[in-house]
């Protein structure tokens, strides 16, 4: 079969779709900013798990100059050494569900963003919330059940 130049194009630009998709197709899909890819509203996901802002409830803004890519998104950091932790042992710092609402995904609301405002550790691990009333929700009933809950939907919306 011969190319013509429109058909070569064609070939080319279908590959190139073919390539791009991918990649992306195969990763966890991960809660970022309606503009841009930016994860978990740009907080630092490394600074949750301190004893200091554990105790005080508090978020830490993360900086574009500390920025590591991992599953597609961009991770801000407060520090370089807040930025390495989290390159050398990722699954350690990212929160459950790749930032989404674990309260959305318990109620079958699918993949909701979150800013990275609202969390808090059930069983050790880091979980964000769209807003704090599905943190309240967590804190005051089952979360080993919304959890399982939770884990379901995601495999499921992983697959997608």
């Amino acid at each position: 079969m011969t190319l013509t130049p429109s058909s070569s194009l064609r070939a080319l630009l279908a590959a190139l779709v073919l390539a791009a998709a991918g990649p992306a197709a195969a990763a966890e899909p991960v809660s970022t900013s309606f503009l841009g890819h930016t994860a978990i509203g740009g907080k630092d996901t490394v600074s949750y798990h301190t004893p200091q802002a554990r105790q005080a409830h508090q978020v830490t803004e993360g900086q574009a100059q500390y920025t590591v890519k991992y599953l597609g998104a961009d991770w801000h950091f407060a520090s370089r050494a807040s930025a390495d932790q989290f390159a050398a042992n990722p699954a350690a710092y990212a929160p459950r569900y790749n930032g989404f609402c674990a309260n959305a995904l318990s109620t079958g609301e699918g993949l909701v963003r979150t800013d990275g405002s609202v969390w808090e550790f059930f069983g050790g691990k880091l979980y964000l919330f769209y807003g704090e009333r599905g943190r309240q929700r967590w804190l005051a009933g089952d979360w080993k059940a919304y959890q399982q809950q939770a884990d379901a939907a995601w495999q499921a919306e992983s697959r997608k």
